[in-house]
């Protein structure tokens, strides 16, 4: 079972974290999160949803300096990826959906396992590009919800996806069933984003019933 997850800073309402998230690029390399607050937000990025409830993620925390130093090295030399306090690399197993499948469901009636069960298997078997988009899809859901966390908590976040990824595949060593979707860097900014830069407007963006 996942832990349960308790918000021990001042809370914030979820409407203002949305509205006051944005990508900070610049960080107090001196502060530093400690194991409870990188626990506390990797859970709540743990409630984020997945198909057939097969939780693929997999949250690799960048701890080590020179293995940061090595990543920023591949990553345009991007500063928040060793100044800011916790880095997340956000991967995803490919292979999840067929890895004793029945653990996802082991505490649902037995019926909801005699049809979810030999579903998920229906579903992905064979089907690669559905693996696939169903690891990016889930992978963006948690990392939302990981900087969202962040933000209720009085931190930063900025997300990442400029990188060599084979390159840092190879440095935390990813498994060949496993694929990268991005980072998201955490930490106390020490500069404020710029202005939104062009925002769309609601009726461009939202379509009523048909295009």
């Amino acid at each position: 079972m996942l832990g349960i997850f308790i918000l021990k800073s001042p809370p914030m309402n979820t409407l203002e974290a949305i509205a006051s998230r944005r990508a900070i690029k610049h960080y107090d390399p001196t502060h530093l999160i400690s194991e409870e607050e990188t626990r506390q937000l990797l859970q709540a990025a743990m409630q984020a949803p997945t198909a057939f409830n097969i939780q693929h993620w997999r949250f690799v925390t960048v701890t080590d300096p020179e293995l940061r130093k090595q990543i920023r090295a591949v990553a345009w030399d991007q500063a928040q990826v060793t100044d800011a306090s916790l880095l997340v690399i956000l991967c995803a197993d490919l292979s999840a959906w067929k890895k004793d499948a029945a653990r996802y469901w082991k505490d649902a009636p037995q019926p909801v396992q005699d049809i979810l069960l030999p579903a998920i298997d229906g579903y992905y078997k064979d089907r690669p590009q559905v693996q696939r988009d169903e690891c990016m899809r889930s992978t963006g859901l948690a990392g939302m919800t990981l900087m969202l966390a962040a933000k209720a908590m009085g931190y930063d976040s900025c997300p990442m996806d400029g990188f060599d990824f084979d390159a840092v595949a190879q440095l935390i060593k990813l498994p060949e069933d496993h694929i990268i979707s991005f980072m998201v860097a955490i930490g106390k900014g020490t500069q404020p984003a710029w202005q939104k830069p062009g925002q769309l407007s609601y009726d461009e963006v939202v379509i009523p019933n048909t295009f």
